[in-house]
């Protein structure tokens, strides 16, 4: 018996150290964190069936005359019995894995002992089912848990499961006498060996679960200061100088090989490895990176091709990248560079999503922030270039020439003119206006520019009753249709035609304002909206500040569509639908 359980420590030794060898790779240990999904499960059962098949063929065989003969990977005898460390192996696959793992590994692990020959081998067929699907049933708890099994846990399953097999053997065995014989020689070694093998098994598992959950309390406690000096630059928006600075912070604290960030076309930061063709502002050139954009999922390449990136001696091997976004849409990416594919683990992946999250809420706050600024921008705009004194005293003084011709029509404007200042004031204190109350402004406006230019241009309205209600950004048909009065009839006194057109599409609402001027010149009609513009005409900032506070609020799908050639121009935005009480 001594014999016997010196030869089993050994086989035990072999299956801990492959199994020391299993978890030092970091694709298992990922595995093991994932093990509810069914993929997993899978290539859990591959894995505890080749340890099975090792268990059955290093065992040690046990002679017709219960004589212990210490040989590996030989056939057996009709009449001998083998003692091996089967029952470790399947009881460690149904801890980790669950009943479907424990189960399948039990069935594999039994019919192998079946092949092996010896001794009434359909005994070990039932019994390594049973053991997998009793240890099963004990590691859906953990699972379930999210906790992984102690080596006590090891130990309570070694003792149960081997006595279900010694029972199992003596139940249905040829002969009871040669049974219990057996039984009297190989059960108290393998309930030792076994229960022993088990709790190292886990013990290494639970070894391992430590070290990985201390790793993760460092590494969250370098993301948090990370967060905190990085953040800064990340609400500033994903602007080269903004987004450089935010990169070189983590390149260093994360110790990976580069950093890229992206906004949804260009690179607009790269720190390390490859900078010299991964560079702002150039266009994105992996396929990885533009893929993330599209589905707005975050994606892992273990490889170079995985990547995509096209150059030939790009020393990338490995990458995450992780869409950011506002408001459910992706602005950009932050993309994590590995040169070796060992590095890129499980933790790696969770602290960059995590990292993702944080830099996006940021993108966002930095969206609210600029729109507060827009807003007030808009409002001293509005105010300089619509209510300006200019403005104001042709205003007062085409009341005063009326006052004399028609008391009635100077009353009027005069109220226009008031009811102007009032939507003024009361539309730059909000982000959203009815569609009914900025009309009125506009009415107001044209009211008073009409009155100035009798018979000059012609105001025309397409707007459909249902589209009263839904929200718009205070100034902006008003702004449009300014825009159209100063710049498209240069020289015209006759013949000028504004057109004003709202309608519902589906979930949007389209806002369109055109004319029938001589057009804006082809050399700014790109920048239009986009940026200041140095020209004669005009340097398009009412327009511009418009765009940006169309895409801040509802995305780049809803900014500016301008259209222009000598027969006139259109500028159309598509709208979300939005009401007051939402």
């Amino acid at each position: 018996m001594g014999t016997l359980f010196i030869l089993m420590l050994e086989r035990v030794g072999l299956i801990i150290v492959l199994a020391y060898l299993l978890l030092s790779i970091p694709y298992f240990k990922t595995l093991l964190m994932k093990r509810e999904r069914w993929q997993s499960k899978i290539q859990l059962i591959v894995i505890f069936s080749v340890f099975a098949f090792i268990s059955n063929f290093t065992g040690v065989e046990i002679s017709g005359d219960q004589q212990i003969v210490n040989q590996l990977f030989t056939a057996l005898d009709p009449t001998s019995s083998l003692a091996n460390t089967r029952v470790l192996t399947i009881g460690v696959s149904g801890l980790i894995g669950g009943t479907p793992v424990g189960f399948v590994v039990g069935i594999v692990s039994g019919l192998t002992r079946y092949a092996q020959g010896g001794n009434d081998p359909h005994i070990y067929i039932i019994s390594s089912t049973l053991i997998g699907l009793l240890s099963g049933l004990f590691g859906n708890t953990f699972i379930r848990q999210n906790t992984f099994p102690k080596s006590s846990d090891g130990i309570y399953m070694g003792v149960i499961t081997e006595v279900v097999q010694m029972g199992l053997i003596l139940i249905f065995s040829s002969s009871l006498a040669q049974a219990w014989n057996l039984v009297q020689l190989i059960a108290l070694p393998m309930v030792l060996t076994n229960s022993i093998g088990m709790a190292l098994f886990l013990s290494i598992i639970q070894s391992f679960n430590k070290l990985e959950q201390e790793t993760r309390a460092v590494q969250t406690h370098a993301v948090l200061e990370l967060a905190e000096s990085s953040l800064p630059y990340f609400r500033a928006g994903l602007t080269e100088e903004a987004s450089g600075k935010a990169a070189h912070i983590i390149q260093e604290t994360m110790k990976v090989s580069a950093v890229s960030i992206t906004d949804t076309e260009r690179i607009v930061a790269h720190v390390g490895a490859a900078s010299d063709h991964h560079k702002p502002p150039h266009m994105i050139l992996t396929d990885l990176s533009k893929e993330v954009i599209a589905t707005g999922k975050v994606k892992e390449a273990h490889s170079k091709r995985e990547i995509g990136c096209h150059v030939k001696d790009c020393p990338l091997q490995a990458a995450i990248v992780i869409p950011l976004t506002v408001r459910d849409e992706v602005r950009g990416t932050l993309k994590f560079y590995f040169t070796d594919q060992q590095k890129l683990t499980y933790v790696e992946r969770q602290l960059a999503e995590g990292l993702g999250k944080i830099f996006s809420s940021q993108l966002e706050f930095g969206e609210v922030d600029l729109q507060k600024r827009l807003l007030q921008d808009a409002e001293i705009k509005s105010l300089q270039a619509q209510v300006n004194p200019h403005f104001f005293f042709n205003a007062l003084n085409t009341i005063s020439a009326l006052i004399r011709i028609d008391s009635e029509k100077a009353r009027d404007l005069l109220f226009q003119l008031s009811a102007f200042f009032r939507s003024n004031l009361q539309g730059a204190r909000q982000n959203l206006i009815s569609i009914d109350k900025e009309l009125e402004q506009v009415d107001a406006y044209l009211s008073l520019e009409q009155a100035r230019f009798p018979e000059r241009f012609s105001i025309e309205k397409n707007i459909e009753k249902s589209v009263r209600n839904y929200l718009v950004p205070p100034f902006m048909i008003q702004i449009l249709v300014e825009n159209a009065l100063k710049h498209a009839f240069k020289g015209r006194k006759s013949d000028n035609a504004v057109i004003i057109e709202i309608a519902e599409d589906d979930d949007y609402i389209v806002i369109s304002v055109s004319d029938n001027g001589i057009g804006i010149r082809e050399d700014i009609l790109d920048d239009l909206g986009m940026e200041i513009i140095d020209s004669t005409e005009g340097t398009g900032s009412a327009v511009e500040n418009l765009n940006k506070r169309l895409i801040s609020l509802f995305g780049t799908e809803s900014k500016l569509d301008i259209q222009s050639n000598v027969n006139g121009t259109r500028l159309k935005s598509r709208i979300p639908k939005r009401r007051s009480s939402e």
